[in-house]
């Protein structure tokens, strides 16, 4: 009784271009899940979120273990809907908090990458750092020292489901075949250090162009980063949350840049990479 788990899950960004349901980053803005053995069960937020069974982190923590007897506190910074990752963080905090509370070594990947549906933000969300997902796993690496990250999220939210609906069954073999080099040309580009590379690498022809309609603004945005002073930029996720990538001396300027372009339409965060996943202690008394 009374055994208490701090849980602190990092906000991931997936695709990043060129990496379609392969690439993804964790970003430095947390969700934070307190979970207390209090002999009842209650979700406890003030977030616009399920505040019973339905709630994602309630059920991440019921594959392993019921939640009858378990208080869920649930805090976060990362925005609801945008393509930050909000669910993926909610599945690996509930996952790590049971995991954690009953010393199970279950296959927590593998379990988010089920409720998830993909695995790119869960392995993100889970490891940390920068990941390639391929063959139901996951191999994580460090984002280079000097790569900063700035999110700008727009007020309008787009339903994942009618992102995925947006996208063509087939694709020609040159999109494909530029898809594979830029994706290949960020890793490289990340593991080196090299800007030009890591710019060069943004570019995509999957998913992005077929989804430009849903988020015009955001699209722009990314068409245009570079007059700004960014490397690129990528929608996140499924969007329209435009990821901005900076070298460190160029994101005071980037951001003020982007504040005098777009006001009040949007809220623009600096969010560095995070190389820290999620991480549970031990609150028990």
């Amino acid at each position: 009784m009374n055994r208490r788990r701090l849980v602190r899950v990092p906000a991931s960004s997936a695709n990043l271009g060129a990496g379609f349901d392969v690439l993804a980053a964790a970003l430095s803005v947390h969700m934070e899940l307190e979970v207390a053995e209090t002999g009842s069960f209650a979700v406890v937020t003030d977030l616009q979120i399920a505040d019973d069974r339905r709630n994602l982190c309630v059920r991440a923590f019921e594959r392993l273990h019921p939640a009858d007897n378990f208080t869920f506190t649930i805090r976060s910074d990362i925005p609801l809907q945008g393509g930050l990752g909000t669910s993926a963080a909610a599945i690996v905090a509930g996952l790590v908090a049971a995991d954690h509370l009953f010393e199970l070594d279950a296959d927590l990947l593998g379990l988010a990458t089920e409720l998830e549906g993909h695995p790119d933000n869960v392995a993100a969300a889970l490891l940390g750092g920068l990941v390639v997902c391929a063959d139901g796993q996951a191999t994580r690496f460090d984002a280079p020292v000097g790569l900063e990250a700035i999110v700008v999220v727009p007020d309008r939210a787009v339903r994942t489901r009618q992102a995925r609906a947006a996208l063509p069954t087939k694709v020609p073999m040159a999109d494909a075949v530029f898809n594979v080099a830029h994706a290949s040309l960020l890793v490289l580009g990340l593991v080196q250090g090299d800007w030009d590379l890591v710019a060069r690498g943004l570019d995509d022809r999957l998913h992005q162009p077929h989804r430009a309609h849903l988020y015009p603004e955001s699209w722009e945005l990314v068409r245009n980063a570079r007059e700004f002073g960014a490397l690129g930029a990528t929608i996140s996720g499924a969007g329209p949350t435009v990821l901005v990538w900076t070298n460190y001396d160029q994101t005071g300027k980037v951001m003020a840049a982007l504040r005098t372009k777009y006001g009040d339409d949007v809220t623009i965060t600096r969010a560095p990479f995070e190389a820290i996943g999620a991480d549970v202690r031990s609150l028990d008394p």
